[in-house]
């Protein structure tokens, strides 16, 4: 059974830190053969006790919201657990197990709203972001947020989802300004 501090603990260190936001095939590769069986135990809800602890939380979060994008990369199953990641991240928030994770790592507690298609949870991860003092995750926020305002979801993921795109999505999605992902 994975143990929450030890995907932390490999999350928050080299080399997958280095790789979070450019990730490689090596790394994808190693994500996919080292965390799949913990993440299809969390799809269950078999690692709802992680929800206990704030770093239990944050690890679930991890889990169901980053992991799979490296090791399902391309396919719609990269975002299948997403919303169990928001709700992870929503009921930590409640609890305030978001004020016990030093703000570096905070980030990603707040990750699954910049990642949600639903306004309310963008406007909530900018509130965060910034009430943490996380500029820079901010800045990202708000563009992610000014992308869902205008369409109403994120026109990159309208292939692997299968959704047609609409002609100012496609503009958009031809224009130097868009969100590969």
């Amino acid at each position: 059974m994975m143990d929450a501090n030890k995907l932390l603990s490999d999350w928050f260190s080299t080399p997958l830190s280095d790789h979070w936001f450019n990730s490689t095939p090596a790394i994808d590769s190693y994500l996919k053969e080292k965390y799949e069986p913990a993440w299809n135990s969390a799809v269950n809800r078999e690692l709802d006790n992680w929800l206990d602890t704030a770093t239990g939380t944050l690890a679930l979060i991890i889990l169901l919201d980053q992991l799979p994008l490296n090791m399902f990369r391309g396919e719609a199953k990269s975002f299948s657990s997403e919303q169990q990641a928001i709700e992870a991240c929503k009921q930590g928030i409640l609890k305030r197990f978001d004020q016990q994770i030093e703000i570096p790592k905070r980030a990603f507690f707040y990750m699954p709203l910049m990642h949600s298609e639903n306004i309310n949870d963008q406007n909530l991860s900018v509130e965060l972001f910034e009430k943490s003092g996380l500029e820079n995750n901010a800045r990202f926020a708000k563009h992610h947020r000014e992308i869902i305002e205008t369409y109403g979801r994120f026109p990159h993921r309208n292939r692997i989802l299968k959704r047609e795109s609409t002609t100012a999505e496609q503009q958009y999605l031809n224009s130097d300004q868009a969100f590969k992902g």
